[in-house]
């Protein structure tokens, strides 16, 4: 129900922006007048919800993604024209009440109309091409329903079931989705399997769970989508077996989230027929199709790391020495746990293992060759991909995001290559700790996951170019 707020404090970091902003704004999609009115099935010109005149299109975002992800980018992006136009003085507060007085409205004028107009043609869309071949309808709904979730356009689509209930006295789409959702069971399933880290497990064991009675989000964003070729796998596996629900014309004479339990919803009143029988066998070879391809690509992709080089057994003594691979210093100046480092984002690791360095020369070095894989617009941070598939990330100073780029140069583009040395970044030290900002620098490796273990190098002092992080594969 809170998950727009969650997402909007992640995507806020991402983009560069104030996170609480975001996550206002997304309080603002699921305050519970707004959730509330919608289910009542409530106009919003009735409830005098509008801005200058223009009615508030209702919508439930308590599961939408894109929205919030939307206002989040449109957010940050005036958030740093704001930081750059506003006095130092009022910015502080000026800049969040700004930006949430003009994202905020274009969230809802913007978003709502847009998001129901598209719901209206997937409607339309659904019927014409259900009237016409049921078993492709039953493709296409098996296999981008949880799609539509993603962007809150499924919510236009119940309307559509409860007209059919009320008219037809029954419904086709219901049965189409269940496979949907049964497939991402599969593929949750398949990963409770594959999974070797005991507390992954049990995320991926309890989301599956909760998927056979229809709630998917812990499944599909804590599971399947973060490995992103299990939602893929699953979302091919529910069009399969919706095909063959969609063939079948299979219906549902009762009202229900599409879970385990829309086989009994299938049962008309003269008994079990084939219709029935096709909607369980279009779950089973959904849930199974999903289960054993997400267990066949695992286990595919895991043989092909041994011909690659990587060792097959974790050892201590397979740890890669910088002139073989490691990662050498970006900076030169003082070494700093990371556990010190003031923003607990970094000192936590949630970001990646790695170290800090507190500079004293006010440049960045490539510490590994390889490729820029992204610089952020405001030029306080950078990622590196070296050659051998380490993603490193430098971050200069904390919270420096707020300088919008100033005090710093950049002398390298997304997508060049780099060798060992190459000046990346230039920064003004003095400046930057005139304005106020602690220059300490994380350097972490953004992947740790990939590895057993990342293991600075002990020195208290360091130049540019020395050891600093070695990789135990």
């Amino acid at each position: 129900w809170f998950f727009p707020i969650i997402l909007g404090y992640t995507a806020g970091k991402r983009f560069g922006g104030n996170p609480f902003t975001a996550m206002v704004i997304g309080g603002a999609l699921v305050h519970p007048l707004i959730l509330t009115a919608f289910e009542n099935g409530q106009k919003a010109d009735a409830l005098g919800l509008d801005f200058l005149g223009i009615p508030v299109t209702l919508l439930n975002y308590s599961s939408s993604v894109i929205p919030i992800i939307f206002s989040a980018w449109l957010c940050s992006i005036l958030e740093r024209r704001l930081n750059a136009w506003l006095p130092s003085a009022i910015k502080n507060f000026f800049t969040p009440l700004l930006c949430l007085m003009v994202i905020t409205p274009v969230t809802f004028l913007l978003v709502g109309p847009l998001s129901t107009w598209i719901s209206e043609m997937i409607a339309a869309g659904y019927l014409w091409l259900y009237q016409a071949v049921p078993a492709f309808a039953g493709a296409v709904m098996g296999g981008f329903w949880q799609i539509f979730v993603m962007f809150g356009l499924h919510w236009g689509l119940v309307p559509l079931c409860i007209n059919n209930f009320t008219v037809l006295g029954y419904d086709t789409m219901i049965p189409l989705l269940m496979p949907a959702i049964m497939a991402q069971v599969g593929a949750a399933l398949g990963v409770f399997l594959c999974e070797r880290d005991a507390q992954k497990k049990v995320v991926a064991g309890s989301a599956a769970l909760t998927g056979l009675f229809g709630i998917t989000e812990p499944a599909v964003y804590g599971v399947n989508l973060p490995r992103k070729y299990p939602f893929v796998i699953a979302c091919i596996s529910g069009a399969l077996g919706a095909t063959i629900i969609g063939y079948a014309q299979t219906k549902v004479y009762s009202f229900g989230l599409p879970s385990i339990f829309t086989f009994m919803q299938t049962i008309p009143s003269t008994g079990i027929d084939f219709t029935v029988w096709a909607s369980v066998i279009g779950g089973v070879i959904a849930i199974g199709c999903a289960f054993v391809g997400t267990v066949m690509l695992h286990f595919i992709t895991a043989k092909r790391q041994p011909a690659q080089g990587a060792p097959q057994e974790k050892t201590p003594e397979v740890i890669t020495p910088p002139e073989q691979g490691g990662i050498c210093s970006p900076m030169t100046g003082e070494i700093v746990p990371l556990i010190h480092v003031a923003d607990t984002t970094f000192a936590s690791g949630l970001l990646g293992k790695g170290i800090a360095i507190l500079p004293s020369v006010g440049e960045v070095r490539s510490p590994v060759a390889g490729r820029i894989a992204s610089l952020f617009a405001t030029l306080h941070a950078i990622g590196i991909e070296s050659d051998d598939g380490v993603e490193i990330l430098i971050h200069v100073g904390i919270d420096t995001v707020k300088l919008d780029g100033k005090f710093f140069s950049a002398h390298v583009n997304v997508g060049d290559k780099v060798n060992t040395g190459d000046r990346l970044i230039s920064f003004d030290i003095p400046a930057i700790r005139e304005a106020g900002f602690d220059v300490t620098t994380p350097v972490l490796i953004s992947n740790s996951d990939d590895f057993t273990d990342v293991l600075p190098h002990g020195t208290a002092q360091i130049s540019a170019g020395e050891p600093l992080l070695s990789i135990i594969r």
